[in-house]
């Protein structure tokens, strides 16, 4: 019960973060799940917990999903599935941890040359393959889909977010159906712990969305690149740390 409130309380914060910005909250509350669960059992339960966040972000705001990109997106994330089943990689915490913090890194990295726009058919098929495959070695990979949204200028804040949820709603799916077969050796996690998450994703989208209104598209994209990079850097921290340990 102490491990369900506990996720509650965790979950409800990040899921407030990512409703607000469409990502963040997800790249906090894997380095925290990396830290305390074996790398698949982590995964899992991000993936479950982020598939209702972003599901029912979706919902809230399905009005403004644009629909073309998400099409375009699932064409460019099955080969990236796929080639990573024959692969079958399971990264240890070390490397997951490094790795995720390093999503938002390379994010920004990309030079503004190459102005990529998720509007564009080539460059969402793109975001499709980078992000699903990025999904499930590292966990998380919100900053890199950000970075196909950010120069998209034509898009309104509200379809940002929308599209995005919609996009990590099923790439999340697709990381519980690749390490759910993983965690079938490991303690099993309590459903009031998955319970308790999943309330938790629907409350606190719930409650970001008036925060969102009333936040201008400049502060939305500034806050957002603040977050990301300093939860970036403490999961690199953390990863080295462990490597050092």
């Amino acid at each position: 019960m102490i491990a369900a409130l506990a996720i509650f309380a965790i979950v409800l914060c990040t899921s407030i973060v990512s409703g607000i910005f469409g990502m963040a909250g997800g790249l906090i509350l894997m380095l925290i799940l990396a830290l305390w669960l074996p790398v698949p059992a982590a995964m899992v339960l991000h993936g479950v917990t982020q598939f209702f966040s972003n599901g029912w972000r979706a919902w809230l705001w399905r009005r403004w999903i644009d629909w073309r990109i998400v099409g375009l997106y699932i064409l460019g994330a099955l080969p990236a599935t796929l080639l990573s089943l024959v692969v079958a990689y399971v990264p240890d915490k070390p490397t997951m941890l490094i790795a995720l913090g390093l999503v938002p890194y390379a994010a920004l990295a990309l030079p503004a040359s190459l102005a990529l726009d998720a509007t564009r058919r080539s460059h969402a098929i793109a975001c499709g393959f980078l992000v699903a495959g990025t999904q499930l070695i590292a966990g998380v990979a919100g900053p890199l889909l950000d970075v196909f949204f950010v120069r998209s200028t034509s898009l309104d804040r509200r379809a940002v977010v929308a599209t995005k949820a919609t996009t990590q709603a099923l790439s999340h799916t697709l990381k519980v159906g690749y390490y759910g077969a993983l965690v079938a050796g490991l303690p099993a996690l309590g459903a009031e712990i998955y319970a308790a998450a999943i309330a938790a994703a629907v409350v606190g989208t719930t409650l970001a969305g008036p925060i969102l209104e009333k936040l201008s598209n400049a502060q939305f994209r500034r806050w957002t690149r603040v977050i990301v990079l300093v939860v970036g850097t403490i999961s690199i921290v953390q990863g080295i740390a462990l490597l050092a340990g």
